[in-house]
């Protein structure tokens, strides 16, 4: 049983491209669907696939990497704010990810920085 779904879902992203894998599947939940949904639409995920047969169902993510220099698009995954140490600011206290390229993950809610202000 995971304790925290996010670092999870985080954690198995960052193993899958440090050992230079192309496709990553992770257990399902609606927040790791949404998630997903956002990486895509950003541009960091080439596509996904939702696999609903099981009782928790999978999510297939296909990694994104450069052509030229085979790295992944994703540079760096961190969770800010941990179940035992919670983050709180206020939407215009907020910083910008990466220059706006980063997302902020809130207890009921998943953005892009770019769309916070």
């Amino acid at each position: 049983m995971y304790t925290d779904p996010i670092a999870d879902f985080l954690t198995r992203v960052r193993n899958a491209i440090a050992a230079g894998h192309r496709v990553v599947e992770i257990p399902a939940s609606n927040l790791k669907k949404e998630m997903t949904k956002i990486l895509f639409d950003q541009g960091y995920i080439l596509s996904y696939q939702f696999n609903d047969e099981s009782v928790q169902g999978i999510i297939k993510i296909a990694l994104k990497y450069e052509r030229d220099t085979k790295e992944s698009v994703i540079r760096k995954l961190e969770r800010i704010s941990t179940p035992g140490l919670r983050k709180y600011v206020s939407a215009l206290e907020m910083p910008r990810v990466l220059n706006g390229l980063g997302t902020v993950s809130y207890t009921h809610l998943t953005l892009p920085t770019s769309d916070l202000v």
